[in-house]
């Protein structure tokens, strides 16, 4: 688990090819690695990686087929910077939400505007999680724990203050970029409770549009 507080700023030092899939070496900044072990996790971009070795002045993990297919990992290339997080201790401050490191989909930048000191981003979400996104909710984006300012379909904004684009690779953000989402955890677990004793059937991963008319949430 995570707080969506990024620690650091690193960078992807390496890229390599390993029986289908990739091992990856990130440069950790200042991220101090001091307490970190082989097997901990650490997110890079909101991806959960697991350090497998550990050279000093960052860690080496493989990513799977899996991660490369439902996330922006696939974009990044040697050079790219990425924000990183240890995954937290019981003695950690949640600063921000609890966040998994589990990407539920990939979303891309629709526009940027300034906004007095901030800047004012415009991020579209896939279809299928427009529905966990709520005004003044959290949302995990590349790791970062921010929060939604309006909501207008699958489009959500976001205001940025200074300190957040300094210490994150938000100031890199131009339209067209594709980040990692991960909706609030609250909302996938009240979605399964709703679904009450139908959850135990098949097929019933999530609340469809007929459920909820149903069941009276959505009135026509």
């Amino acid at each position: 688990m995570f707080t969506g507080i990024i620690a650091s700023i690193g960078s992807i030092a390496a890229i390599t090819p390993k029986g289908g899939d990739v091992r990856v070496y990130v440069k950790t900044g200042k991220l101090d690695l001091g307490d970190v072990v082989l097997g901990d996790s650490i997110a890079v971009n909101g991806v959960c990686l697991t350090a497998v070795e550990l050279p000093g002045d960052g860690f080496w993990a493989d990513v799977s087929r899996e991660t490369l297919a439902r996330t922006a990992f696939v974009d990044l290339k040697t050079g790219s910077r990425v924000n990183l997080e240890k995954a937290l201790t019981p003695t950690t401050r949640l600063g921000g939400h609890l966040v998994s490191g589990h990407v539920d989909g990939v979303g891309e930048i629709v526009s940027r505007e300034e906004n007095a000191r901030a800047i004012q981003f415009k991020v579209r979400a896939p279809r299928e999680l427009a529905k966990y996104i709520a005004h003044k909710g959290s949302i995990t984006v590349d790791g970062t724990s921010l929060t939604v300012n309006a909501v207008d379909g699958a489009e959500f904004e976001l205001t940025i203050v200074p300190h957040t684009l300094a210490e994150t690779i938000m100031a890199d953000y131009r339209p067209g970029r594709r980040v990692n989402l991960e909706v609030d955890l609250l909302a996938r677990y009240l979605e399964r409770l709703l679904l009450g004793d139908k959850a135990a059937e098949p097929n019933s991963s999530g609340l469809t549009e007929g459920f909820l008319a149903e069941h009276g949430y959505l009135k026509h």
